[in-house]
């Protein structure tokens, strides 16, 4: 039996911080004060100050000497410029896991499943969870930790979130492809690493009309 997770505080400051920036709560170019949010949190200033540094290197942040810590102000660019990344990190994934996982998609299927899901109901969030998802179990079934720190590294979930909420892009959760992607996976698909590239790109959020 696996044992749970437990999240360390900083992990716990960190996800706090980026549910306010997604919900809204502190908006772009306005200010997050270290001490208050210590105080609100009842944490010292510490690990608050380390689950800063964290959205500073995803870039949903930045800090300067006179104006202090600003949420950023999100921009089409910004997504043009992760997904070209994030489909080259995913091609070498699917390369690597697809002989490691011989065939064996059970970790993929829920997440394919719960999309058919989201997509009947018109369920926005969980077509971003589980679409994300499906996506994490895929670089993590790659084995290369470098690989899959790099990956997370891109805040994937947080920036479809927020480019939904701020741009006004619309998330498109193509659960057929995904279903087809598993396929792929299943019969080990000697194409998979430019399937899953091409697939990724294809992805992108896309401006609403």
């Amino acid at each position: 039996m696996t044992p749970p997770v437990v999240q360390s505080l900083r992990e716990q400051i960190r996800e706090h911080l980026v549910e306010g920036i997604v919900s809204g709560r502190w908006k772009p170019g306005e200010r997050i004060v270290e001490r208050r949010i210590a105080v609100e949190l009842e944490v010292s200033q510490t690990p608050v100050r380390e689950a800063l540094r964290e959205l500073e290197a995803l870039r949903l942040i930045e800090s300067s000497p006179n104006k202090g810590v600003r949420v950023r102000e999100l921009s089409a660019a910004d997504l043009e410029e992760i997904y070209p990344v994030r489909a080259g990190l995913e091609q070498i994934a699917a390369e690597l896991a697809v002989p490691r996982l011989a065939g064996d998609v059970s970790a993929l299927r829920p997440h394919v499943e719960a999309l058919y899901e989201a997509d009947r109901r018109g369920d926005g969030e969980a077509q971003v969870r589980h679409t994300v998802a499906f996506h994490r179990e895929l670089v993590r079934a790659a084995g290369n930790s470098v690989l899959l720190h790099t990956w997370e590294g891109l805040g994937i979930e947080v920036w479809t979130a927020l480019s939904i909420r701020w741009l006004g892009t619309v998330q498109q959760s193509y659960a057929e492809e995904h279903e087809a992607v598993m396929a792929a996976i299943q019969r080990c698909d000697p194409n998979i690493g430019l399937l899953v590239k091409e697939h990724v790109l294809g992805c992108a959020p896309a401006p609403r009309d």
